[in-house]
């Protein structure tokens, strides 16, 4: 990967006037070239050295991520630009100048580096396959090859952004329940923590022997000294661990048919997988990928190791000659109405609309399934918390019913 570098810069602009400043770019060369397009003529240019103190740029060691927003509004906006008839060239230093990512303005100015001395854009995408996915990479080639380059940003552009709501629809469903949750664990730890050594050094007083649930609730109250902090440090070591390995094969491999058969979330999980398959297969087969590098590309990014598998063993299927919804219909994951409406689409020649038509309803369903999920888990979530500490409650006073009795 080509790094990029800040260059200090003297030189004189169209006017005659004596001008100098910083740029970056990833050699002296470009960083020439992008001096000329300024207008600018170039009297001195030398590598700036990284500073010390506070000269030195901070950067924090978290937030260097690219999110999918931020590709689907550059995307839309590179779109716009090329459809305008900017050059290309002239739409990528506009986009590293008005990003606010940092990360993405680097990428950008070594993809339009890369462009400057003669690379493709999709090839130049595609080094930097950790930030733009395969279906960006995919789509602009066609696109390249094809003369339509600004069509098929418009696809990536739509795509992302479609990718983007999809995934907001369902963090905003379970904002609710996890708060819920939280605040849930957050009360029980209280109690457990702070109310029941108070309850615990009355009862030693009183003498007797405990009931069960109580001596249940003494002993891990007593244990949450360790078991609190232990509790914590591997929760804090377990999400490090799914952060750094969640998108692994093996991992998706053994979580996602697990993730498929939850009684609820499960259904949810694989109309969201497949609206994302069905997109974006839609989406490759419009710019005229080829069927078989299509399923290849929508199964790797599709986010779940059950389609990915499937898909896979289509694509080699295919290549065999076989048709794509008889393979389909062997595929347990693919619903009978997915299968029927692209056996329709393949007939009749119209398998990119039919796709996409699937897309669409998957997407409206998975908006009806969440704000279903919501209006059905908020009674339960306040069910269970409400038995849980009114459990608790009721077994730090049955010593004190007991008492009562006796008396």
């Amino acid at each position: 990967m080509t790094i990029a570098k800040t260059w200090q810069y003297r030189g004189r602009d169209v006017g005659g006037k004596a001008v100098k400043g910083r740029i970056d770019a990833p050699s002296q060369g470009a960083a020439i070239s992008r001096m000329r397009e300024m207008g600018i003529t170039p009297v001195s240019v030398d590598e700036k050295s990284a500073g010390t103190g506070l000269q030195r740029d901070i950067e924090l060691p978290f937030g260097k991520g690219v999110a999918l927003k931020d590709l689907a509004i550059m995307s839309r906006q590179m779109s716009t630009m090329t459809s305008a008839g900017l050059s290309l060239l002239r739409a990528l230093k506009i986009l590293a100048e008005q990003t606010e990512n940092k990360t993405l303005r680097k990428l950008l100015d070594e993809v339009r580096s890369d462009v400057e001395t003669g690379g493709s854009l999709s090839g130049s995408f595609a080094k930097h396959g950790e930030v733009f996915p395969p279906l960006m990479v995919q789509l602009i080639a066609a696109g390249e090859t094809g003369g339509f380059l600004d069509d098929a940003l418009n696809s990536v552009a739509t795509s992302f952004e479609k990718e983007v709501k999809l995934r907001n629809t369902v963090k905003s469903a379970m904002a609710y329940p996890m708060v819920v949750v939280g605040m849930a664990l957050l009360a029980v730890v209280g109690m457990l923590w702070f109310i029941v050594p108070i309850f615990e050094k009355m009862f030693s007083d009183m003498g007797g022997e405990l009931p069960l649930p109580t001596q249940m609730l003494v002993v891990i109250s007593g244990n949450m000294v360790w078991l609190g902090p232990l509790l914590i440090i591997a929760s804090i070591a377990f999400s490090i661990w799914w952060g750094k390995h969640k998108h692994d094969h093996a991992v998706r491999a053994a979580v996602d048919p697990v993730l498929l058969k939850l009684p609820v979330f499960g259904v949810l999980m694989q109309k969201i997988a497949l609206a994302r398959f069905t997109r974006n297969f839609a989406a490759l087969l419009g710019a005229g990928v080829p069927i078989v590098l299509a399923l290849r590309v929508v199964g790797e990014i599709s986010g779940n190791a059950v389609i990915r598998q499937a898909s896979d063993r289509i694509a080699e299927a295919v290549r065999e000659g076989r048709a794509v919804a008889d393979q389909l219909a062997q595929e347990p994951v693919f619903p009978p109405m997915v299968v029927q409406m692209i056996t329709v689409g393949e007939d009749a020649g119209s398998m990119e609309m039919m796709l996409a038509k699937i897309a669409d309803a998957y997407d409206d369903e998975v908006e009806a399934t969440t704000s279903q999920m919501t209006s059905i888990i908020e009674p339960i979530l306040i069910a269970g918390v409400g038995t849980l500490i009114g459990a608790m409650i009721v077994a730090l006073y049955m010593p004190i019913f007991t008492i009562f009795e006796q008396i």
